[in-house]
């Protein structure tokens, strides 16, 4: 098995281990008393730079990032640092997180949360919208096509927005009109390597299919706007966003990964990707708010 094979494995035994612990029909009850979802895709539409802040303690490639550090020391000081949205890790043996992370931080931030897990079971749809997350990440690579589309209507029936990651042009096939937002994981999960090209290889896929429409202008390091493409997906035509900016009709494009400079963030926005995923370039650091702050003003 490869990396991404065995945490699944694992996961679906632990999927069931909770179901038996708290049946679905229990579990959904709860969905009545969740906080009202927040609005990921047009909070990154809105951002001046699209930073999604991941609060993440460890990886199977690296092992522990930052051990000794809990959600409140830096989930509600990145959302006072201006992150956009905010990613949570609940998977525990891979990753070091919790679903009650996301439980505990709810109530401390007025920003969107993802739910960052590997997902294959409406179960923790319902886990997630019930913990008070506003959006959960899918991943092309560990569901069919069927599967994916089955979760993304059931995540959207709840409240849930969804991240839908690919990495592959292939796994293109999975981005329907209504996912909110496409990402591209610049880490192969199965090997964990890591490249930001996949993100710059896949935008030219991304605007054939009218998947970066949502981009907007930005501006690069030398000052000229740079118009971001559109298509029949993302046309952005949606409501209004402070700066009198417009909500992405379609889905939002983010690169996740290996992010490690504002000038590969200004390349990034340049090529139509409106939203970044950055976890290890700031969790790394003594202090993980500070970091964002000084990687927010530099872009």
């Amino acid at each position: 098995m490869d990396i991404l094979e065995r945490i699944v494995a694992d996961k679906r035994l632990e999927v069931a281990a909770a179901k038996a612990a708290v049946p679905e029909d229990v579990l959904r009850r709860r969905l009545a008393a969740a906080p009202a979802p927040l609005p990921f895709k047009e909070a990154l539409a809105a951002s001046p730079h699209g930073i999604i802040a991941e609060f993440k303690r460890k990886s199977p490639s690296r092992g522990w990032i930052h051990k000794d550090i809990g959600p409140d020391q830096v989930v509600p000081a990145y959302a006072a640092a201006g992150a956009a949205a905010l990613s949570i890790l609940t998977d525990g043996p891979y990753f070091g997180g919790c679903l009650d992370y996301i439980v505990r931080m709810r109530p401390l931030v007025n920003v969107p949360i993802l739910r960052k897990e590997f997902i294959i079971d409406t179960y923790q749809l319902v886990e997630a919208r019930a913990a008070g997350a506003d959006a959960v990440l899918l991943i092309a690579s560990c569901l069919s096509r069927e599967a994916c589309a089955s979760l993304l209507a059931e995540a959207h029936s709840i409240g849930l927005q969804v991240l839908l990651e690919v990495h592959t042009v292939d796994e293109l096939d999975y981005v329907t009109p209504d996912v909110d937002a496409v990402g591209v994981n610049n880490r192969h999960l199965g090997t964990f390597h890591t490249d930001v090209q996949v993100s710059l290889d896949l935008a030219a896929a991304l605007r054939d299919r009218g998947l970066l429409g949502g981009a907007g202008p930005v501006t690069g390091s030398s000052g000229a706007a740079h118009a971001g493409p559109s298509g029949p997906f993302g046309s952005p035509t949606g409501g209004s966003l402070a700066g009198g900016q417009l909500a992405p009709a379609g889905p939002i494009a983010v690169s996740e990964s290996g992010i490690s400079s504002p000038a590969v963030v200004r390349e990034l926005r340049r090529a139509g990707y409106r939203g970044f995923l950055m976890g290890e370039c700031f969790m790394k650091e003594p202090d993980p708010a500070a970091a964002l702050t000084a990687f927010a003003s530099a872009i």
